[in-house]
């Protein structure tokens, strides 16, 4: 696991728990990597490592040292997953993991969704949110201007962005999705309707400021964090998101009891 900070990373043990059952003796820790590293420590690396998982701030930056990228990496420009086999190959997990956290979350089918933060984790978001309905979103930014391919994104999959400045005022909605570090402060927000759903991709303290008295369906960053690392052990395993698992309920098991279920 790659990133910068990394230190907090629950996927160490999602990971192991999982090889455990499937009786791989592979190795899945954490290394920090900050921006303008990840080049470097490629180079670094031998014939013995299989993959990576990257977070920020590193899905966007790999891209370049890739040979190849499945669909909704090259549409989001953002990659968490890399399989060396046969070259460098990057994959997007994190939209299938947001849409499977959904779903088990009972979170209904959506038409509008405010979002905080412009990064890259908010291109997966509103990939994902696109496949649950969504048509219209808010997202709201530090820099707005650095933010206009979420907007472009958006219009490719067919959910019409407006982009604003974090704290400047903003509708409610079926949805509020933070993508904010969990000790970043808040904006002010609009008085959601009690049936509203939220993510929000901090875990850790839990419950989060957010979810803190919310009333409708919540998904947090652990259930996010579980489905696409399930995704990812597929692709390590088998060389596909979509190839399911041997035992694979058994797995998913061992996965959520590691992270306290």
């Amino acid at each position: 696991m790659l990133g910068a900070p990394i230190a907090h990373s629950r996927s160490p043990e999602l990971h192991r728990a999982a090889y455990e059952v499937l009786g791989l003796d592979w190795e899945y820790d954490r290394r920090e990597v900050r921006s303008g590293e990840l080049a470097d420590f490629f180079a670094g690396l031998d014939a013995s490592w299989l993959g990576l998982s990257l977070t920020m701030p590193l899905k966007r930056e790999v891209l370049p040292l890739l040979d190849s990228v499945d669909d909704l990496a090259a549409l989001t420009g953002a990659a968490n997953t890399v399989l060396f086999r046969g070259g460098k190959h990057g994959f997007n997990t994190d939209i299938g993991g947001i849409e499977a956290a959904f779903a088990e979350r009972g979170v209904p089918q959506l038409e509008t969704a405010l979002i905080l933060g412009g990064g890259a984790t908010a291109s997966s978001v509103l990939v994902a949110l696109a496949h649950s309905g969504v048509s219209r979103a808010t997202i709201a930014a530090r820099s707005p201007e650095k933010s206009a391919s979420l907007a472009e994104l958006g219009a490719r999959v067919g959910v019409q962005v407006a982009l604003t400045r974090l704290g400047d005022e903003a509708a409610a909605a079926d949805i509020l999705v933070s993508t904010l570090p969990g000790e970043a402060p808040l904006p002010d927000l609009p008085a959601f309707a009690p049936s509203a759903a939220l993510l929000d991709v901090a875990y850790d303290p839990w419950p989060s400021r957010l979810a803190d008295g919310w009333t409708g369906p919540i998904v947090n960053g652990l259930d996010m964090l579980l489905h696409q690392a399930l995704l990812q052990i597929r692709i390590f395993v088998g060389g596909s998101p979509a190839e399911p698992l041997p035992r694979e309920e058994a797995v998913l098991r061992a996965m959520r009891a590691a992270v306290g279920g």
